[in-house]
């Protein structure tokens, strides 16, 4: 079957796009047991202010909730390479993940708010609706950093919830999505 679209949802750009959020059964989305894997596509998003494009999730005991219950534990690295070319990095960045924390997970740092600039990628959760297993996911974004540098971000991780995940968040943390596009597919 391969990569089948379900649903886009894009930024008004205006003060009730504080976030994208997806949850089943609304807005034509489906995110249950109906595909194994989950790939939502970033395009060009684009904060209000520069802050951490990110995500959380809401399981079926917790319909509509604060997306503030399930606990994640991640890793996450970058490399950059500034526009000078006065510094590059490749790293782990200790601030950006998570130890069994109820918070939501950074998948950009800093990503700049000025008019050209934003961060587009790919977030791939596995097995969402398992009651079984935890449910891993893996990220990668491409950015431009506040300090004038591209940024490629790597995340990875798991949500320690053997309850089937339904509801998922993205936003940025310092303000509204100013502009962007998510594309939610199911992979079958």
């Amino acid at each position: 079957m391969g990569l089948m679209f379900i649903t886009s949802k894009t930024a008004p750009g205006d003060a009730d796009s504080g976030a994208l959020r997806f949850a089943d059964g609304e807005d034509g989305v489906v995110f249950d047991n109906t595909y194994n894997e989950y790939q939502f596509y970033f395009v060009n998003m684009h904060p209000q202010n520069y802050s951490n494009f990110q995500f959380q999730v809401n399981d079926t005991d917790d319909p509509g909730g604060g997306f503030d219950v399930s606990l994640i534990t991640s890793t996450h690295f970058r490399t950059y390479h500034k526009e000078d070319d006065s510094e590059t990095h490749l790293g782990y960045s200790d601030g950006h993940d998570l130890a069994q924390e109820a918070e939501y997970q950074i998948m950009a740092n800093n990503v700049d708010n000025v008019a050209d600039n934003g961060c587009s990628g790919v977030l791939t959760i596995y097995d969402p609706s398992s009651i079984t297993y935890v449910k891993h996911f893996i990220s990668t974004l491409q950015s431009q950093h506040t300090t004038t540098y591209s940024q490629q971000s790597f995340t990875a991780g798991y949500i320690n919830d053997t309850t089937a995940i339904d509801e998922i968040n993205f936003k940025f943390s310092g303000g509204n999505i100013d502009a962007g596009t998510i594309y939610m597919y199911g992979v079958g």
